[in-house]
């Protein structure tokens, strides 16, 4: 009789985590999790304000304190590699996770030297946040391609959750490179959390709503929502926008809606998650225009409410939402085009075709591929991971 798979303590370091944070956090929670719930003993290692070291739904989460990165909005980083070291020597892993490909790289050395298996999960394209940056695609290009060399040596596997994700390191000949999805909850979010009452708060009834869930930064590029908004007002329709999100952009975009009279409320971070839920089940139309997305999960979350997406075609949404939303270039003239495209069809054949795009992404299917990129499968199970039609 063949004995079951050994449970694997599975560390996991991540930089750039907020309590407000969105994508980043709810991955790394839904991961845990499902570690978790598959007889692992996930641990968590995050920066924080000061140290904290807690059991929770994910297991165990060990918060550092970590210094906040200037005009970030909060972002904090782990430092003191040594301390870092001396903590994962302690733990003793029998599997490394990381979530951060910059400044916590050198996690994949010493993970070489400890002989425990690492991993490198790519949770962003290199030289398209390069590019939001200012620098030139060349440039942009020859930077990431330098850093995504010395990612893929430095660990044993790098995780893409989306083709788009993984070009970039395979036009440079890595070798070493998995894909592994992301999801979303589909009992949590759903087309019944649709409030009237909600909207009727934002939007009369003649009115189009839009909603944008995004970090307010740079590199998400949340003043083409604005852009959009403002383009369709001036063709005649009659739309308003609601932001769910902060960061160091907020102040500039209000600045910017005050100045052309645009409606737009800003929420800033919606802690309560099922009124976010609401929110994106109760719009029309949800708007993702961050061109280095290499997933989108607040886009996926709107369209397990029901709700289309317009996403940035710079991104790796087109890959996620398929025929069920629609893609724009960077700038709020086609974005607005493509609002006025969905609008065109049936509400309920576009909101049908959004919940059903957004069933092919099952949290369980995440945990089953990443697991899988740790030789880590299910103690008691076999089963293999499957990576959604479209995302392949």
């Amino acid at each position: 009789m063949t004995a079951a798979p050994r449970p694997l303590r599975i560390v996991r370091l991540a930089n750039f985590v907020t309590p407000a944070s969105g994508g980043l956090r709810t991955a790394l929670r839904e991961l845990g999790k499902g570690y978790a719930a598959a007889g692992h003993e996930p641990v968590l290692i995050v920066p924080g304000e000061r140290y904290d070291d807690r059991d929770t739904e994910q297991g165990r989460v060990i918060t550092l304190p970590g210094p906040l990165l200037p005009g970030t909005g909060g972002y904090r980083v782990l430092t003191g590699k040594r301390h870092v070291a001396r903590l994962l020597e302690e733990l003793a892993p029998d599997r490394l996770e990381v979530s951060d490909r910059t400044t916590l790289r050198w996690t994949g050395t010493w993970a070489r030297r400890a002989r425990v298996p690492a991993v490198m999960v790519s949770h962003e394209s290199a030289d398209g946040v390069l590019r939001t940056w200012g620098l030139s695609e060349a440039a942009a290009r020859r930077a990431a391609d330098s850093l995504n060399l010395r990612t893929a040596h430095a660990y044993a596997r790098v995780v893409c959750t989306t083709e788009f994700a993984e070009r970039e390191f395979v036009r440079i000949g890595v070798r070493n490179v998995v894909r592994a999805p992301l999801g979303v909850d589909l009992a949590a979010r759903h087309p019944a959390l649709r409030d009237p009452a909600l909207r009727d708060r934002h939007a009369r009834e003649d009115e189009t709503l839009l909603v944008m869930c995004s970090r307010l930064s740079v590199e998400k590029r949340p003043g083409t929502a604005l852009g959009a908004l403002e383009s369709l007002r001036r063709r005649g329709r009659r739309a308003v926008l609601v932001v769910a999100g902060d960061g160091p952009l907020r102040s500039r975009l209000q600045q910017r809606a005050r100045e052309r009279g645009l409606p737009v409320t800003f929420l800033g971070h919606v802690r309560d998650r099922a009124l976010l839920g609401a929110l994106q089940a109760s719009a029309d139309v949800c708007l993702a225009p961050g061109p280095a997305e290499t997933f989108g999960l607040a886009a996926l979350e709107a369209m397990a409410c029901g709700t289309p997406v317009v996403a940035s075609a710079s991104s790796a949404l087109p890959e996620i939402i398929g025929s069920a939303g629609a893609v724009a270039a960077d700038h709020g003239d086609a974005f607005a085009d493509a609002v006025d495209t969905l609008l065109g069809r049936r509400e309920s054949d576009r909101r049908e075709a959004a919940r059903a795009r957004a069933e092919c992404f099952g949290w369980d299917t995440a945990v089953a591929a990443f697991l899988a990129a740790h030789d880590a499968p299910a103690p008691g199970t076999a089963r293999p991971a499957v990576v959604p039609e479209g995302v392949a």
